[in-house]
């Protein structure tokens, strides 16, 4: 059975409460990452913040502007924006986070994923941030757990069918 620590992502790109969204988002951007935990300083986790939690930060403008009874100046809002991106990860992360253990197995991690709709969970012992496993990650391991055991059956079969 594959076990959460077997697949989890242990170098964790994560924000602080008090660093501006413009910081995260550059993070997100520079490493490919749609969103990260948030820490305080002694790695308890805090939530987590996500491109769309800093998009949503815009939304009720926007739908109250599509509202309106003439067409909203959209660059306006763009300008709301660049405003949202100097406000603290605090102010838009996701504080209630689901978390998993290192010793779950990989099919928990999971289904909580699934449930809950998100595409990465963090992995958290006694509240403390250890790792984050993302679907891609399960993915990956699933796909190479099945390839190894092919490989391994064809291997078998074909030393066995060439004596």
């Amino acid at each position: 059975m594959m076990l959460v620590k077997d697949v989890m992502t242990t170098r964790v790109k994560t924000a602080l409460p008090n660093t501006i969204l413009r910081d995260v988002a550059i993070l997100m951007v520079f490493h490919h990452i749609s969103g990260l935990p948030v820490v305080d300083e002694n790695n308890t986790l805090r939530g987590v913040i996500s491109e769309k939690d800093v998009l949503r930060a815009m939304y009720p403008k926007v739908g109250d502007a599509m509202k309106m009874a003439q067409m909203p100046r959209f660059e306006d809002l763009e300008n709301e924006y660049h405003d949202v991106l100097d406000m603290p990860t605090s102010a838009y992360m996701t504080e209630n986070v689901f978390t998993v253990g290192p010793e779950d197995p990989i099919l928990r991690a999971v289904a909580e994923m699934f449930a809950h709709k998100i595409r990465r969970i963090p992995v958290a012992i006694a509240g403390k941030l250890v790792g984050i496993l993302s679907i891609g990650d399960v993915h990956k391991a699933v796909l190479r757990k099945t390839f190894d055991s092919e490989f391994a059956e064809n291997a078998r079969h074909g030393a066995a069918g060439s004596s």
